[in-house]
């Protein structure tokens, strides 16, 4: 009796979360786009963090975030080091929550060169990053400025598909050291994907699972591999007042486990 009761309180909750952020969003209410307010909070935040990444990119001695010696070791036996970077909380993000989260990893036999013939290869991306890139594809480039578009899948207690554009550009301060970023430029979230009645939701239909994203990429030939950096900043919408305890931990992991699936794929994609 008492598995059955903590089997079901385990169900009950992951149903109250389903049913949280399927019908979070009030009837007739867009939800497509973030709160002005919202918006503009995460483009200030966003401007801290490049300005942040443009000096770390500036010297190879502080090329990617804190490390250290132990950490590097950790690297390269293998580890994946993951961390949540609090935001300083905004006034304007009523509505709406920002996440940013780092990952690192070591590449051991890869080179820069590899990484970035793999990581502009936007057409490839299916065959790497699969099953959460559906489709992928490269809409223009000029230089090492790109376009691309994707279709992506997250499941974790329901699924979700939406189809994605970014604007992607990579640099390099010399051989050893580079660096990306990619800004989303549209989120669509889609209904039925891969059947008849496949469509984009309209905005009174959306539920705000991602208004946002963008990727920053930082990576470093040396001790006979690559170490490598993601940071993923992101804007959601909010969790509603006095459910933090329910929905909380499951919005929480979604980034988490986002990172660890791109860095072990990445890892996997260079070995190959």
């Amino acid at each position: 009796m008492r598995y059955m009761e903590r089997r079901f309180g385990h169900l009950g909750k992951l149903f109250l979360i389903f049913g949280l952020v399927v019908t979070g969003a009030a009837p007739g209410r867009a939800v497509a786009e973030p709160p002005a307010a919202a918006a503009s909070a995460f483009g200030t935040y966003v401007g801290t963090v490049e300005s942040r990444l443009a000096r770390e990119h500036g010297s190879p001695a502080a090329f990617l975030g804190p490390a250290g010696v132990a950490t590097e070791a950790r690297l390269r036996r293998g580890e994946l080091i993951i961390e949540q970077i609090a935001p300083t909380p905004s006034a304007g993000m009523a509505g709406a929550m920002l996440h940013d989260w780092r990952g690192t990893a070591f590449a051991p036999g890869a080179t820069a060169a590899d990484f970035e013939r793999l990581m502009k290869n936007f057409d490839a991306y299916p065959q790497h990053f699969s099953p959460e890139v559906i489709q992928a594809r490269t809409l223009a480039r000029q230089d090492d400025h790109f376009q691309a578009s994707m279709r992506v899948r997250q499941k974790h207690v329901i699924t979700v598909v939406m189809d994605t554009s970014y604007d992607v550009m990579f640099g390099r301060l010399d051989a050893q050291h580079g660096y990306s970023i990619s800004r989303s430029t549209h989120v669509s979230e889609i209904e039925s994907p891969g059947t008849s009645k496949e469509r984009a939701m309209s905005g009174s239909e959306e539920h705000g699972f991602l208004w946002r994203l963008n990727t920053y990429w930082s990576y470093e030939e040396r001790d006979g591999g690559l170490y490598m950096q993601i940071e993923s900043v992101t804007l959601t919408r909010s969790i509603p007042i006095g459910l933090g305890w329910a929905v909380g931990p499951f919005v929480e992991s979604i980034p988490r486990e986002s990172l660890e699936f791109t860095l072990r794929s990445t890892c996997n994609a260079l070995r190959r």
